[in-house]
């Protein structure tokens, strides 16, 4: 049962020291009946608080670990239904499939290819996180073999997928220091929960229905095995966009737990469009961990789009560094651009004047991390505000022109930048990045 933040203040102790980081104890008390705040950080709460308000502090959906070191993926933990309530906190992890049936030489070269394979977007590298190694229908030792690739060509958390006890007991044994998972497919049993224990894994349980797999994860808890990740099977979009939504909504709004747990999505459609589809609704809602059938570029960069628009936190937009850039080898001549410091703005606008073959200034004034026409509407991006920062960081002692190309969504503050900057010519530019090279070509821009 969930304690009200008025029946959680009651246990503490009234200190209002601000250790925690709250100004008072009865706010961080709203904090905890909110889920967004940890027990923990009250450095005074009593054994006798902490027992009676354990169950009620810990987070909805338990946080799962797999993998080891830097490259570890971690999941679950969230506690709100839509990111701008709060933010998610860990990002949807993409699991690669592999069959032990395929050939020794595919499978090495796919595994050191998924593990090189990284895109450069906003600042950020992007890169698949698990790979999900199944016997299928191959004998114990070619899915040895795969697993003993995957160990010796490949940093990635594993989660093997095998139906033989034999199999799965020697695999975990190659893998005994990695901190893998295991999925099972079908029903669990008192085997599937020693294995688990005695290996320190996670396990991935699968359901049908509702009502199997919570009857699954209750015998799990009740063998003592808290590292679990759920699949509920859906015969159709649909009836996934729906499972997961149920799910997330039970262990957040109801407090259920025996589906406050990870969620995991098996994507198993045969052609590229519906392989995208699925995937994509698995990252808009709620699946931790999606498995893909295969290596594919084209479908893991879109994934890597989509993943990094969500889960990045709306309240820390990604933002560079306000200051004076220099785009390949400009001189004092050279003309000069501006922008604000969003970072998509920044690398799009900078890729841009790059490509134009155009070496160039790039004035990235501070707005908080925010686009062009955000900004301009928040009052952040105006002609006094740019004067203002052009003035702090002293541009004209470091450029001879006099000449300032202005994004063109603003074209309307070109005449009160140009008087707040006397001396200096606003030029009004291309409204998208994409036209900067055509721009460069079609206006003198000395």
């Amino acid at each position: 049962m969930a304690l009200s933040g008025l029946e959680i203040f009651k246990l503490l102790p009234k200190t209002n020291c601000k250790e925690c980081g709250v100004p008072t104890c009865m706010a961080f008390a709203m904090k905890l009946a909110q889920k967004k705040a940890d027990l923990g950080e009250c450095p005074h709460a009593s054994e006798e608080a902490r027992a009676a308000l354990g169950a009620a502090s810990k987070p909805p959906i338990r946080l799962v670990k797999i993998g080891v070191g830097a490259r570890a993926l971690e999941v679950g933990n969230e506690t709100v239904m839509f990111r701008h309530e709060k933010t998610f906190f860990h990002q949807t992890g993409l699991a690669i499939r592999l069959n032990a049936s395929e050939d020794e030489e595919t499978l090495v070269s796919k595994i050191r290819e998924i593990e090189n394979y990284t895109v450069d977007r906003v600042g950020e590298q992007l890169k698949a996180d698990l790979l999900f190694l199944s016997q299928d229908e191959a004998g114990k030792d070619a899915f040895l073999k795969l697993i003993g690739f995957a160990k010796e060509h490949s940093t990635k958390g594993v989660i093997l997928d095998s139906r033989d006890r034999e199999s799965l007991t020697a695999g975990l044994e190659i893998l005994k220091a990695d901190r893998p998972a295991v999925f099972l497919s079908g029903d669990v049993s008192d085997g599937d929960f020693e294995l688990a224990k005695n290996r320190s894994v996670s396990l991935i349980i699968t359901g049908e229905s509702f009502e199997s797999l919570e009857s699954r994860v209750e015998k799990a808890k009740k063998a003592g095995i808290e590292d679990l990740i759920l699949n509920l099977k859906a015969p159709d979009l649909g009836r996934q966009f729906q499972n997961n939504t149920i799910l997330r909504r039970s262990a957040l709004k109801k407090n259920y737990e025996p589906f406050g747990y990870p969620l995991l999505t098996m994507v198993e459609a045969e052609n590229g469009p519906d392989r995208m589809a699925k995937a994509s609704v698995g990252l808009c809602k709620y699946a931790s961990i999606i498995v893909l059938p295969r290596y594919d570029k084209a479908l893991l960069y879109t994934l890597f789009a989509l993943r990094q628009n969500i889960f990045t936190d709306p309240q820390k937009p990604i933002q560079v560094e306000p200051k004076l850039y220099s785009i390949g080898d400009p001189t004092p001549e050279s003309p000069v651009f501006l922008t604000t410091n969003f970072s998509l703005t920044f690398f799009l606008v900078s890729g841009e004047i790059e490509n134009s073959g155009t070496s160039a200034h790039l004035v990235v004034c501070d707005c908080e991390g925010q686009s062009v026409l955000t900004a301009w509407a928040a009052g952040k991006f105006t002609g006094e505000t740019i004067a203002k920062f052009i003035r702090e960081i002293k541009l004209e002692e470091q450029v001879k022109t006099r000449r300032l190309i202005i994004p063109g969504f603003v074209s309307q503050i070109s005449g009160d930048l140009e008087e707040k900057l006397p001396g200096w010519e606003i030029l009004v530019g291309c409204q998208e990045a994409a036209d900067i090279p055509s721009f460069v070509k079609s206006v003198s821009i000395a």
